[in-house]
């Protein structure tokens, strides 16, 4: 029994609750202290201080439990609580579940994504559509990005985030996009240049220009893709990036000292000089499309300027050949040469250009392979005569437009074409000249027939397009003539001119292909050899429509004018039909429209 004094509270009839004392690791022996005071709460006696502290521990433990299981709740699933993108709820799922809601509701929008945007650029508006340029959403990056859109707890208990899906757009497919809805309204930076008018230095100073920036282009288009609201597109200031100082600084310290005095260059077969002429020829400034220029020697340029002077120093390679012989293509092999190394070469000269003195160089020459040697030639797959075309012309060969046929018909023969390449004629024979070979005869100017050096050339140009077109081989450019003339096939026919006048063809197999060429007095014929592609070429002519008849003019007399009969004009469709295994594989169509050729009369009205 335990005995209080006279002061001590009332008798507590509350049951006595017994404690184990609990010792914390590593806290050691609890301390022997003088008994706490009891303190009174107001209401009665207070619990002792160690009862007092056991519940507020309960009561820890308890708001613990409940954040514990609080923080489960926010942190269920990959994508944080309240998450939402396009309006969707992604919060509290895994990323499966997110994409899979996600592209659904996507699919939910389809027909809106997929609506033509309405395009402003510099005040000239346009549709486009989103799947032209690659316009989508990127749902597992999206995804992604809800996920991560905020780690923090207490975030994730409360409120709600709102995330922007991640757009993408093919950058190059929107510029091509945005460039035609602009046109030539663009006003496109000046680039910097120096060229040489003879051998003084010319220059272009480069300007600012307004033009698209195909990144910011990008970024407003996928800001503004699913508003679903018209979007302007800026144009931005772009600046050269050689400035006026720059190009100032590379006139005086490179293009004018390069051609103030000529530069010997030394070999092991002996010296030449390189004169100013030459140099000027050859140091090109180029800019790239940020109107960066680099000088750099073109010894190719360089080559052509110094002509004969190379002869006693180098020997080209000659490339294999193949010619028809005994009706088969046979392979002559070709041979190794000896030249200058031409990037050696290159970068040396440059490194003296600027110099006022030491103005020498040394050139290395190196055994120089053929590209085409008789075993790769023979490997070309050039078995069989896949096509053949003639046409005829009159005069025999004492005419000068007969001559001009066989001479270049001579430049184009045995030329092997490889695989994936495109042959250019006008590329191949350069310039048709005098000095090339070529004589007067009637050619098309303004209209008329007129005498020109190189006429005849286009007969043989159509001859060869008719073959590459028979072949099956790819039309990269042609054009007929404005006149129709009955010795060609309407429409299937071209003309050339030098230089602005080209025919081009790509070999659009994997063989290469030969061009055959041979002519008698009256004909010339062009066959390709390759490996058959197609079991049959032809053409089917649509009508002809829209006819026109030819007026007569009378032209003063004199050697230029040449009078003509007239031909009638028309506009007409040919379809080359391509056969394999007795099915069309393909079909072009070929529209051209020609003049009235008007009849023309060498003398006045009468």
């Amino acid at each position: 029994m335990t005995l209080y004094g006279e002061n001590s509270p009332p008798a507590d009839d509350r049951p006595t609750v017994q404690v184990t004392a609990v010792t914390w690791p590593d806290a050691g022996p609890e301390p022997v202290t003088a008994a706490a005071p009891e303190e009174p709460d107001g209401n009665g006696p207070r619990r002792p201080r160690r009862v007092r502290m056991l519940l507020a521990a309960g009561i820890t433990g308890g708001v613990l439990a409940t954040v514990a299981g609080a923080g489960a709740w926010a942190y269920a699933g990959d994508v944080p609580r309240g998450t939402s993108v396009l309006g969707t709820e992604l919060g509290g799922r895994s990323r499966a579940d997110a994409d899979r809601e996600l592209r659904a509701e996507l699919d939910r929008r389809a027909a809106t994504l997929a609506t033509p945007l309405k395009v402003t650029v510099d005040g000239r508006t346009a549709d486009i559509n989103p799947a032209d340029v690659g316009l989508a959403v990127d749902v597992p990056a999206t995804v992604a990005a809800a996920a991560e859109a905020d780690a923090h707890p207490v975030s994730r208990l409360v409120g709600s985030r709102t995330v922007e899906p991640v757009v993408t757009v093919d950058v190059s497919r929107l510029d091509d996009a945005l460039r035609k809805v602009l046109g030539d309204q663009a006003q496109g930076m000046t680039m910097p240049a120096i060229t040489y008018l003879g051998t003084k230095p010319k220059v272009v100073q480069p300007k600012p220009g307004l033009a698209l920036n195909p990144q910011r282009s990008a970024e407003v288009v996928r800001a503004g893709w699913l508003a679903g609201a018209p979007i302007t597109v800026p144009l931005v200031e772009t600046h050269p990036a050689t400035t006026p100082e720059e190009l100032d600084r590379l006139v005086s310290e490179l293009a004018k000292p390069a051609v103030a005095a000529p530069v010997t260059l030394r070999t092991s077969k002996g010296s030449l000089t390189v004169p100013p002429a030459a140099i000027a020829k050859s140091l090109r400034f180029s800019a790239d499309k940020t109107g960066k220029l680099t000088p750099a020697v073109d010894v190719k340029r360089l080559r052509a300027a110094l002509g004969d002077k190379l002869a006693a120093i180098e020997v080209p390679p000659k490339d294999a050949t193949m010619k028809i012989s005994g009706g088969r293509p046979t392979a002559t092999e070709g041979r190794s040469g000896q030249q200058l190394d031409a990037a050696a070469l290159s970068r040396d000269l440059l490194a003296v250009l600027p110099k006022a003195d030491g103005r020498e160089v040394i050139g290395e020459l190196k055994p120089t392979p053929p590209q085409l040697t008789a075993e790769k030639l023979a490997g070309l797959g050039i078995k069989e005569r896949v096509s053949t075309f003639t046409t005829r012309f009159t005069g025999g060969m004492a005419s000068s437009r007969s001559q001009n046929i066989a001479t270049i018909a001579r430049k184009v023969d045995g030329t092997v074409v490889l695989p994936g390449k495109t042959f250019s004629l006008n590329g191949h024979t350069g310039e048709r000249g005098y000095a090339q070979g070529y004589r007067d005869a009637p050619v098309i100017l303004d209209g008329k027939l007129v005498p020109g050096v190189g006429g005849g050339t286009s007969q043989f140009t159509t001859t060869l397009f008719n073959a590459t077109y028979y072949a099956g081989l790819e039309d990269v450019e042609h054009k007929p003539h404005s006149y129709w003339f009955d010795r060609y096939p309407a429409v299937i026919e071209s003309t050339i001119f030098w230089p602005n006048l080209d025919f081009k063809f790509r070999n659009n197999t994997e063989y290469g292909v030969l061009i055959d060429t041979s002519y008698t007095s009256s004909t010339i014929t062009v066959s390709i050899w390759s490996t058959k592609i197609y079991d049959s070429v032809k053409t089917e002519y649509g009508p002809r429509r829209n006819v026109t008849t030819p007026k007569q003019i009378h032209l003063t007399p004199g050697p230029s004018c040449i009078e003509t009969n007239g031909i009638n004009g028309f506009t007409q469709d040919a379809f080359r039909v391509m056969k394999k295994g007795g099915v069309v594989v393909k079909r072009e169509k070929f529209t051209w429209r020609y003049d009235a050729e008007p009849r023309y009369v060498c003398g006045p009205k009468p």
